[in-house]
């Protein structure tokens, strides 16, 4: 490069470092509001020149006070104790979604098991451990065909003793009231993380895509082990893992997880491990995570195969107990280690 074209050049890039340095400034800042809801911890971390934390929270104030059966005015709590059967517009949206999914899945998915969930010890009701005559006896109140609703709005039971429990979706659904806040006010870049359902929105503050680490499955009741199996970089999507290695217990010497199987009332023992489902909204992510566990490996991946639209990585333990990974072909563009 000649000197003459030197001198006329070094201007040019002079305005131009200027100019970039100005337009960052003006950006607005990333924001990062913290708190609990749902019995766990959600961190949102958004671009806006306003703190929207009371707005936030209003959105989520709104779900639990649909879907939160360990609220006690809640609408599904009413709903469970038979004492006011109308359901409001988000119990409706999510009941319905979650019928679809559970036909989809060939019933390994259903929000009725709340009975048999309670039952095992790991719901909103305490349990001791169940013998083969009670879980045979609270089958006859899991089906979510035995639920419907009605031209006014109300929930129809089968059975008034069968509870609905909306946990494996309701904090997607959370999630994504958040997403819909944000984008009703025109927010392009964010991630909203409530307890580790997450959605993915636009660049992070470094303008860089966001990347979510996928905890390797190593039991871990107290949410210590931090060791991450994979790193994936996602933007304009939700994501949910589900798994069986942090809400479980041994009796016996034998491991029961969280995961019941509605059509057989037990804890599943598959060797899947861990479930992630990268979709259009955190709630379906949340609920095909949480089906995925249901169904095994084989299945999940049949499922998979039947729904192109998401995309999965499963964790599980091969014959000899080793961990070993397996990924859609759709999930291995959102790979990065």
């Amino acid at each position: 490069m000649n000197k003459n074209n030197l001198k006329w050049q070094l201007p040019f890039l002079v305005l131009l470092i200027v100019g970039t340095v100005l337009i960052l400034r003006k950006q607005s800042p990333y924001q990062t509001d913290q708190g609990l809801v749902f019995g766990t911890v959600y961190k949102i971390t958004y671009q806006s020149s306003e703190n929207l934390k009371e707005e936030i929270e209003k959105e989520l104030q709104k779900v639990d006070n649909s879907l939160s059966p360990f609220n006690k005015q809640s609408v599904i709590t009413r709903i469970n104790h038979n004492t006011d059967m109308h359901a409001d517009s988000l119990f409706v949206y999510v009941f319905n979604m979650a019928k679809e999914i559970s036909n989809e899945t060939r019933k390994a998915y259903d929000v009725t098991v709340a009975p048999l969930v309670n039952a095992w010890g790991f719901g909103f009701k305490h349990s001791q451990f169940p013998d083969s005559l009670t879980i045979d006896s609270l089958r006859q109140f899991v089906g979510i065909d035995k639920v419907q609703l009605n031209a006014e709005g109300e929930v129809v039971k089968a059975d008034p003793r069968m509870m609905l429990d909306f946990s494996s979706i309701a904090k997607g659904f959370g999630v994504d009231c958040v997403a819909r806040l944000f984008d009703r006010k025109g927010i392009k870049n964010y991630m909203i993380d409530i307890g580790g359902e997450l959605v993915l929105k636009g660049q992070n503050s470094k303008m860089g895509t966001w990347r979510i680490g996928v905890n390797k499955p190593i039991d871990d009741s107290l949410s210590v082990n931090q060791e991450l199996q994979t790193v994936l970089e996602i933007t304009n999507a939700g994501m949910a893992t589900s798994g069986n290695y942090r809400n479980f217990y041994y009796k016996d010497g034998k491991k029961y997880a969280h995961t019941i199987d509605p059509r057989t009332g037990y804890p599943v023992q598959h060797n899947i491990l861990s479930s992630t489902v990268i979709a259009k909204d955190c709630a379906t992510a949340d609920a095909y995570a949480t089906a995925f566990m249901v169904l095994g490996l084989d299945s999940a991946k049949a499922i998979c195969s039947a729904h192109p639209e998401l995309d999965a990585y499963f964790i599980y333990s091969d014959k000899d107990g080793k961990l070993q990974t397996y990924s859609t072909e759709g999930m291995k563009k959102y790979m990065r280690n």
